[in-house]
Protein backbone atom coordinates (compact mmCIF):
# COMPACT_ATOMS: atom_id res chain seq x y z
CA UNK A 1 0.00 0.00 0.00
CA UNK A 2 1.53 3.16 -0.77
CA UNK A 3 1.64 5.90 1.26
CA UNK A 4 -1.14 8.16 0.15
CA UNK A 5 -3.65 4.81 0.45
CA UNK A 6 -2.25 4.81 3.72
CA UNK A 7 -2.99 8.35 4.66
CA UNK A 8 -6.66 7.70 3.13
CA UNK A 9 -7.17 4.80 4.75
CA UNK A 10 -6.30 6.39 7.91
CA UNK A 11 -8.29 9.65 7.26
CA UNK A 12 -11.02 7.34 6.56
CA UNK A 13 -10.82 6.00 9.95
CA UNK A 14 -10.97 8.78 11.77
CA UNK A 15 -13.94 9.95 9.95
CA UNK A 16 -15.97 6.19 10.68
CA UNK A 17 -14.93 7.07 14.11
CA UNK A 18 -16.51 10.47 14.66
CA UNK A 19 -19.70 9.67 12.75
CA UNK A 20 -20.42 6.49 15.08
CA UNK A 21 -19.65 8.93 17.79
CA UNK A 22 -22.10 11.72 16.56
CA UNK A 23 -24.74 9.13 16.12
CA UNK A 24 -24.11 8.11 19.67
CA UNK A 25 -24.55 11.66 21.06
CA UNK A 26 -27.46 12.41 19.01
CA UNK A 27 -29.19 9.18 20.24
CA UNK A 28 -27.93 10.46 23.75
CA UNK A 29 -29.85 13.87 23.14
CA UNK A 30 -32.77 12.25 21.83
CA UNK A 31 -33.16 9.88 25.19
CA UNK A 32 -32.40 12.74 27.28
CA UNK A 33 -34.87 14.99 25.52
CA UNK A 34 -37.75 12.84 25.86
CA UNK A 35 -36.67 12.25 29.50
CA UNK A 36 -36.73 15.90 30.06
CA UNK A 37 -40.07 16.01 29.18
CA UNK A 38 -41.51 13.36 30.73
CA UNK A 39 -39.77 14.60 33.85
CA UNK A 40 -41.12 18.02 33.49
CA UNK A 41 -44.74 16.34 33.34
CA UNK A 42 -43.97 14.50 36.31
CA UNK A 43 -42.72 17.83 37.98
CA UNK A 44 -45.73 19.88 37.30
CA UNK A 45 -48.48 16.96 38.35
CA UNK A 46 -45.94 17.06 41.65
CA UNK A 47 -46.03 20.42 42.16
CA UNK A 48 -49.96 20.69 41.40
CA UNK A 49 -50.44 17.54 44.16
CA UNK A 50 -48.37 20.14 46.50
CA UNK A 51 -49.77 23.24 45.76
CA UNK A 52 -53.36 21.20 46.54
CA UNK A 53 -52.79 19.83 49.55
CA UNK A 54 -50.88 23.20 51.36
CA UNK A 55 -53.44 25.40 49.90
CA UNK A 56 -55.95 22.76 52.16
CA UNK A 57 -53.85 22.38 55.15
CA UNK A 58 -54.91 23.74 58.62
CA UNK A 59 -52.21 26.78 59.00
CA UNK A 60 -52.10 30.18 57.78
CA UNK A 61 -48.30 29.84 56.88
CA UNK A 62 -48.80 26.42 54.45
CA UNK A 63 -51.13 28.25 52.78
CA UNK A 64 -48.69 31.21 52.25
CA UNK A 65 -46.37 29.12 50.92
CA UNK A 66 -48.81 27.35 48.84
CA UNK A 67 -49.01 31.09 47.53
CA UNK A 68 -45.90 31.53 46.25
CA UNK A 69 -45.73 28.53 44.84
CA UNK A 70 -48.80 29.49 42.77
CA UNK A 71 -47.05 32.80 41.77
CA UNK A 72 -43.98 31.16 40.25
CA UNK A 73 -46.52 28.73 38.65
CA UNK A 74 -48.08 31.22 36.93
CA UNK A 75 -45.10 33.18 36.20
CA UNK A 76 -44.53 30.68 34.07
CA UNK A 77 -47.86 30.40 32.16
CA UNK A 78 -49.57 28.21 34.47
CA UNK A 79 -53.00 28.78 34.45
CA UNK A 80 -54.70 25.57 34.80
CA UNK A 81 -57.75 24.68 36.10
CA UNK A 82 -55.65 22.97 39.35
CA UNK A 83 -54.23 26.44 39.97
CA UNK A 84 -57.42 28.53 40.04
CA UNK A 85 -59.11 25.92 42.07
CA UNK A 86 -56.63 26.32 44.68
CA UNK A 87 -56.46 30.21 44.65
CA UNK A 88 -60.58 30.20 44.71
CA UNK A 89 -60.45 28.05 47.38
CA UNK A 90 -58.11 30.13 49.68
CA UNK A 91 -60.16 33.20 48.18
CA UNK A 92 -62.95 31.99 49.72
CA UNK A 93 -61.65 30.49 53.29
CA UNK A 94 -63.02 31.95 56.91
CA UNK A 95 -65.88 33.33 53.98
CA UNK A 96 -67.71 30.44 52.65
CA UNK A 97 -65.05 27.63 53.90
CA UNK A 98 -65.03 27.76 57.59
CA UNK A 99 -63.32 25.36 60.32
CA UNK A 100 -64.57 26.56 63.64
CA UNK A 101 -63.11 24.78 67.01
CA UNK A 102 -65.80 25.63 70.35
CA UNK A 103 -67.76 27.89 67.37
CA UNK A 104 -64.55 29.89 67.13
CA UNK A 105 -63.71 30.44 63.64
CA UNK A 106 -60.10 29.20 63.17
CA UNK A 107 -59.42 30.17 59.47
CA UNK A 108 -59.94 33.24 58.90
CA UNK A 109 -56.67 34.88 57.07
CA UNK A 110 -57.74 37.90 55.26
CA UNK A 111 -54.40 37.91 54.20
CA UNK A 112 -54.28 34.60 52.19
CA UNK A 113 -57.71 35.68 50.68
CA UNK A 114 -56.22 38.88 49.39
CA UNK A 115 -53.24 36.76 48.22
CA UNK A 116 -55.22 34.54 46.04
CA UNK A 117 -56.68 38.06 44.31
CA UNK A 118 -54.01 38.86 43.31
CA UNK A 119 -52.74 35.79 41.66
CA UNK A 120 -56.31 35.21 40.31
CA UNK A 121 -55.89 38.88 38.27
CA UNK A 122 -52.43 37.81 37.43
CA UNK A 123 -53.82 34.91 35.76
CA UNK A 124 -56.55 37.27 33.66
CA UNK A 125 -58.62 34.17 32.78
CA UNK A 126 -62.50 34.32 32.96
CA UNK A 127 -62.51 31.29 35.05
CA UNK A 128 -60.69 33.89 36.94
CA UNK A 129 -62.81 36.54 36.72
CA UNK A 130 -65.34 34.28 37.63
CA UNK A 131 -63.80 33.25 41.13
CA UNK A 132 -63.13 36.83 41.80
CA UNK A 133 -66.89 38.27 41.37
CA UNK A 134 -67.72 35.03 44.08
CA UNK A 135 -65.15 36.59 46.27
CA UNK A 136 -66.15 40.51 45.74
CA UNK A 137 -70.05 39.16 46.40
CA UNK A 138 -69.11 37.59 50.17
CA UNK A 139 -66.51 38.82 51.81
CA UNK A 140 -66.34 42.16 54.00
CA UNK A 141 -63.20 42.66 55.04
CA UNK A 142 -61.79 46.27 53.52
CA UNK A 143 -58.19 44.76 52.54
CA UNK A 144 -59.37 41.79 50.57
CA UNK A 145 -62.07 43.42 48.32
CA UNK A 146 -59.53 46.15 47.52
CA UNK A 147 -57.28 44.04 46.03
CA UNK A 148 -60.25 42.26 44.58
CA UNK A 149 -61.49 45.10 42.53
CA UNK A 150 -58.01 45.70 41.27
CA UNK A 151 -57.37 42.27 40.00
CA UNK A 152 -60.77 42.51 38.39
CA UNK A 153 -60.01 45.62 37.10
CA UNK A 154 -56.26 44.00 35.53
CA UNK A 155 -58.70 41.31 33.91
CA UNK A 156 -60.43 43.43 32.21
CA UNK A 157 -63.48 41.17 31.36
CA UNK A 158 -67.09 42.93 31.83
CA UNK A 159 -69.80 40.81 29.88
CA UNK A 160 -73.21 41.69 30.33
CA UNK A 161 -71.51 44.38 32.41
CA UNK A 162 -71.63 42.07 35.66
CA UNK A 163 -67.93 43.20 36.57
CA UNK A 164 -69.17 46.56 37.09
CA UNK A 165 -72.04 46.16 38.72
CA UNK A 166 -70.49 44.10 41.09
CA UNK A 167 -67.80 46.17 41.69
CA UNK A 168 -70.66 49.36 42.29
CA UNK A 169 -73.00 47.00 44.79
CA UNK A 170 -70.35 46.48 47.11
CA UNK A 171 -68.67 49.99 46.93
CA UNK A 172 -72.22 51.29 47.32
CA UNK A 173 -73.22 49.10 50.16
CA UNK A 174 -69.99 49.73 52.53
CA UNK A 175 -70.57 53.67 51.15
CA UNK A 176 -74.03 53.06 53.35
CA UNK A 177 -72.37 52.17 56.30
CA UNK A 178 -68.85 53.34 56.39
CA UNK A 179 -67.54 54.63 53.16
CA UNK A 180 -63.89 52.79 52.30
CA UNK A 181 -61.08 55.37 50.62
CA UNK A 182 -59.17 52.58 49.46
CA UNK A 183 -61.82 50.82 48.35
CA UNK A 184 -62.97 53.67 46.28
CA UNK A 185 -60.17 54.46 44.85
CA UNK A 186 -59.64 50.70 43.67
CA UNK A 187 -62.97 50.90 42.17
CA UNK A 188 -62.20 54.43 40.38
CA UNK A 189 -58.57 52.26 38.88
CA UNK A 190 -60.76 49.27 37.52
CA UNK A 191 -63.42 51.47 36.35
CA UNK A 192 -60.84 52.91 33.87
CA UNK A 193 -59.11 49.96 32.90
CA UNK A 194 -62.34 47.92 32.07
CA UNK A 195 -63.15 51.21 30.44
CA UNK A 196 -60.17 51.09 28.67
CA UNK A 197 -60.30 47.25 27.41
CA UNK A 198 -64.07 47.72 26.63
CA UNK A 199 -63.59 50.96 24.94
CA UNK A 200 -66.68 52.55 26.80
CA UNK A 201 -68.46 52.92 30.25
CA UNK A 202 -71.73 51.99 31.42
CA UNK A 203 -74.45 53.88 33.54
CA UNK A 204 -73.39 51.83 36.56
CA UNK A 205 -69.75 53.02 36.16
CA UNK A 206 -71.00 56.71 35.82
CA UNK A 207 -73.14 56.77 38.46
CA UNK A 208 -70.74 55.31 40.87
CA UNK A 209 -68.15 57.62 39.97
CA UNK A 210 -70.92 60.78 40.85
CA UNK A 211 -71.53 59.06 44.06
CA UNK A 212 -67.68 58.64 44.97
CA UNK A 213 -67.27 62.28 43.95
CA UNK A 214 -70.43 63.75 46.12
CA UNK A 215 -70.16 61.10 48.85
CA UNK A 216 -68.53 61.44 52.28
CA UNK A 217 -64.34 60.57 50.81
CA UNK A 218 -61.39 62.36 51.46
CA UNK A 219 -61.13 65.33 49.06
CA UNK A 220 -58.60 63.54 47.01
CA UNK A 221 -60.80 60.52 46.24
CA UNK A 222 -63.48 62.52 45.35
CA UNK A 223 -60.93 65.10 42.85
CA UNK A 224 -60.08 61.55 41.45
CA UNK A 225 -63.74 60.35 40.85
CA UNK A 226 -64.25 64.05 39.47
CA UNK A 227 -61.17 63.60 37.34
CA UNK A 228 -61.91 60.27 35.64
CA UNK A 229 -65.98 61.35 35.40
CA UNK A 230 -64.30 63.98 32.58
CA UNK A 231 -61.22 61.63 31.10
CA UNK A 232 -63.74 58.99 29.86
CA UNK A 233 -66.19 61.40 28.46
CA UNK A 234 -63.87 60.44 25.41
CA UNK A 235 -65.77 56.94 24.83
CA UNK A 236 -68.90 59.28 24.72
CA UNK A 237 -67.36 61.17 21.91
CA UNK A 238 -66.04 58.19 19.96
CA UNK A 239 -69.01 56.45 20.18
CA UNK A 240 -71.05 59.55 18.58
CA UNK A 241 -69.00 59.67 15.98
CA UNK A 242 -69.12 56.22 15.13
CA UNK A 243 -72.86 56.31 14.96
CA UNK A 244 -72.69 58.92 12.92
CA UNK A 245 -70.14 57.35 10.61
CA UNK A 246 -72.29 54.44 10.46
CA UNK A 247 -75.71 56.98 9.53
CA UNK A 248 -73.75 58.47 7.16
CA UNK A 249 -72.80 54.85 5.15
CA UNK A 250 -76.13 53.85 5.40
CA UNK A 251 -77.55 56.51 3.67
CA UNK A 252 -75.29 55.87 0.52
Amino acid sequence: MTFTMKRFAAVFAVLCAGISVVSAQQQSSSQQQEMSVEESYLQQSVELMVIREQSRADTREMKLLALEYIGEAIDRGNTSREIRDALEYMGLEGVLNQARENNRLVNNFPDVRREAAKYLGEMGTPEAKDSLLRMLVVDNEPMVLQEVVKSLGKVGLNDNNETVATIAFVVKKFDVRAPDDLLALSAIDALESLAERNNGISRDAIDLLMRIAEGRYIRPVQNRARQTLSDLRRYTAQGQQQQERDNSTGTR
